[in-house]
């Protein structure tokens, strides 16, 4: 039996079909539904295990009080108990009445799941406080604290930083005592992207 010849009226929306899937692709199903003939006219991507010319079961969109274009998001079970986020678009002729029905099937479940394992990642409830005897004396975090919060204040970014910032923020870290540590001239040096002896510089023009 030969397949029934496409309308080739809905061409242009099988097309769209296709792109939709091709761009979400594995996630998306792309239904197009004929209300003319309120039968499955096209499937891109087939999640839901439907078929070609099964029946649409959409004659309430054929009433003249339907005024929606975009009906959705809303959300449904899977045959396979999977999650779907769906949104059906409504399309017209020229002369306004209801032609086709375009149904957008996002398969969310495993966008869910990422979110769960991030948010379990992610729990604060297993941190403590930072222990003050280990912390008590971590320049690097004092410093780390200082840098970022200067940054912040003059909506900068490391990369962002010319010359003259990184001078105006080695004084800034000497005014603030954060030379006292042990090797922190060159974790400065580091976090800056400066070398040490123009670190040593900035520093030196203050005892001169």
């Amino acid at each position: 039996m030969n397949a029934p010849e496409k309308d080739p009226a809905l061409d242009n929306y099988r097309a769209i079909s296709d792109a939709i899937a091709t761009l979400f692709f594995p996630h998306a199903e792309v239904v197009l539904h004929d209300l003319r003939t309120q039968k499955v006219d096209y499937i891109a991507n087939n999640l839901s295990k439907r078929e070609i010319g099964d029946d649409s079961s959409l004659e309430d969109m054929l009433s003249e009080d339907i005024s929606e274009r975009n009906i959705g998001p809303y959300e449904k079970l899977n045959w396979d108990g999977q999650k779907i986020r769906s949104l059906s678009s409504v399309l017209r002729d020229s002369e306004g009445q209801p032609l086709a029905v375009l149904c957008i099937n996002l398969n969310i479940s495993l966008f869910e799941n990422a979110k769960a394992a991030l948010d379990l990642f992610l729990s604060p409830s297993k941190l403590i406080p930072q222990p003050d005897s280990l912390f008590r004396d971590d320049w690097q975090e004092r410093i780390n604290t200082f840098l970022h919060a200067w940054l912040r204040e003059r909506q900068l970014s490391l990369s962002m930083l010319t010359r003259d910032h990184k001078r105006e923020l080695v004084l800034a870290l000497h005014a603030e005592g954060a030379f006292k540590g042990k090797s922190a001239s060159n974790y400065v040096a580091n976090v800056l992207n400066m070398g040490r002896a123009t670190v040593y510089k900035h520093l030196k023009e203050l005892k001169g």
